[in-house]
């Protein structure tokens, strides 16, 4: 656990917790298919240049699509890799070699795993924001997909969040995907809350660099694949294994509790 020390942070009234890898178990999902999509392209561009196949790899995973709009993490992996596609156009088909067509490729993949095994929620998220409601605390749910609204119905949780801001409401409202902060503060501007006194809840870097961009009161990073030294760097205040070890009482100020008491 590592913590901010410029200084107490004051009781929140609301809290903006990030979908896949937070409130659900699909980042691993999502991992997967992105993982999926891109080792068949570059195996495919591999074999037509005869170069060795370098597949993607976690750490390519975590640095350059994780937490980001769909489009921006094709471009961002493939620019590392020094792969120019033309961009394309949104509803660009799957086959289609653009930035586009690849991304809904990746989407395609993701949405077939998910019909054949389901979502599962993290229970110990959603006691909290059970919790958070029962103190009169507001909550909010983001996520940079445009399936985020079925991905929370099947998980059981979409009842649990007062507003939710998605990739369909990017779209919608030309916002620019994490690390900029632009989802998170539409999430705060819906609920009616100033962001300083709201905390973002965040297990991606790039999700934890857009809450302390945005000023948010607490950024709360969530380790699933150990890289807490990482998410502190990029913004977190905060890092826990899991939100059963984050409690906040009923005025709103936020604890970690002990292993132990777990």
């Amino acid at each position: 656990m590592a913590k901010r020390t410029d200084g107490p942070v004051a009781a929140l009234a609301a809290f903006i917790f990030d979908t896949d890898g937070v409130v659900t178990r699909t980042a691993v999902v999502h991992a997967g298919a992105w993982k999926d999509m891109f080792d068949a392209v570059l195996r495919a561009r591999a074999d037509a240049g005869g170069e060795p196949f370098i597949p993607m790899s976690d750490t390519d995973y975590l640095r350059y699509v994780d937490g980001k709009a769909r489009f921006d993490g094709v471009a961002a992996f493939l620019a590392s890799r020094g792969i120019g596609l033309p961009y394309g156009a949104p509803d660009d088909p799957p086959e289609r070699e653009t930035i586009c067509g690849l991304g809904n490729r990746k989407n395609a993949m993701f949405l077939e795993i998910v019909l054949e095994r389901g979502v599962e929620p993290f229970e110990s998220t959603l006691d909290l924001v059970r919790r958070l409601r029962t103190n009169g605390i507001r909550t909010a749910v983001v996520s940079a997909s445009e399936n985020a609204a079925a991905i929370l119905a099947a998980a059981g949780a979409a009842d649990l969040f007062e507003a939710r801001v998605d990739g369909l409401d990017a779209r919608a409202l030309d916002l620019p995907g994490k690390p900029d902060p632009a989802l998170f503060l539409e999430a705060a501007r819906r609920l009616g809350i100033a962001a300083s006194d709201a905390a973002v809840v965040e297990d991606a870097l790039a999700g934890v660099e857009a809450g302390r961009g945005g000023a948010f009161g607490l950024v709360v990073g969530v380790d699933r694949g150990g890289q807490a030294d990482e998410l502190v760097a990029h913004g977190a205040d905060v890092v826990v294994p899991d939100l059963a070890f984050f409690d906040v009482d009923a005025e709103g100020r936020w604890s970690i509790r002990p292993v132990e008491s777990t």
